[in-house]
């Protein structure tokens, strides 16, 4: 599937590690420049530097062959030009998009090209339920092509994991760490690296339960 992302913040950058560990072909565009840079060797996604609100911008990052197109900026304003742009100009498959402030929530609707409005308070296992159109998701996304669940959890202050090395924690068996995120910013799970409170962590696995994954890092 080809995944088009707009916006590189916090949950943009989640839904990228989520889709990519699911094959699937993603491609971020975020105006920050310096955000951009900071994510090259990081995101494991194509990124195109610009204003999503911009048709032509759309255009290079491949808006015309998306199957799904997920409007994550902090602008409401600018998740509803995007969506209406996607599937309007661009006849994008499937659209959804953030809603950063429940009282512009009834504007997102099939009028300005939003298949599913995701409210900014819920979490991210239905944001990603909502963008594929999955109801069948038993953890953060279950990837039936793959053959694979990808599954999020947070490491808490009083976890028994805190400043210990990746390596040390015991994953369940055919579960590997995809990914660290840290203030926001993927790090590579490097077996050397401490983890911290406040860390979220997404693994993948062909069998583990989201319960065994939440065990492993508490």
């Amino acid at each position: 599937m080809k995944v088009l992302i707009a916006g590189a913040g916090r949950l943009g950058r989640q839904i990228a590690q989520v889709m990519a560990a699911g094959h699937n072909q993603v491609t971020v565009v975020e105006r920050d420049e310096a955000r951009v840079a900071a994510l090259r060797d990081v995101l494991p996604a194509r990124l195109e530097t610009g204003d999503a609100c911009e048709p032509s911008v759309l255009e290079r990052a491949g808006a015309h062959t998306a199957d799904l197109v997920v409007a994550v900026t902090g602008e409401d304003e600018d998740n509803l030009v995007i969506s209406l742009l996607a599937k309007r100009q661009f006849r994008a498959e499937r659209v959804v998009a953030r809603v950063n402030d429940e009282e512009n929530a009834w504007l997102f609707d099939s009028s300005w090209g939003v298949d599913a409005a995701v409210p900014a308070a819920m979490p991210l296992v239905s944001l990603i339920e909502e963008a594929t159109g999955a109801t069948d998701t038993v953890a953060l996304l279950r990837l039936s092509r793959a053959g694979v669940n990808v599954i999020e959890t947070s490491i808490t202050p009083a976890s028994r994991v805190v400043g210990a090395p990746l390596a040390d924690v015991e994953v369940p068996p055919g579960t590997v760490v995809a990914a660290v995120v840290r203030d926001g910013t993927p790090v590579a799970p490097a077996a050397d690296l401490l983890l911290a409170a406040g860390d979220e962590i997404l693994v993948v696995s062909h069998a583990a339960t989201e319960g065994e994954v939440h065990a492993a890092f508490q």
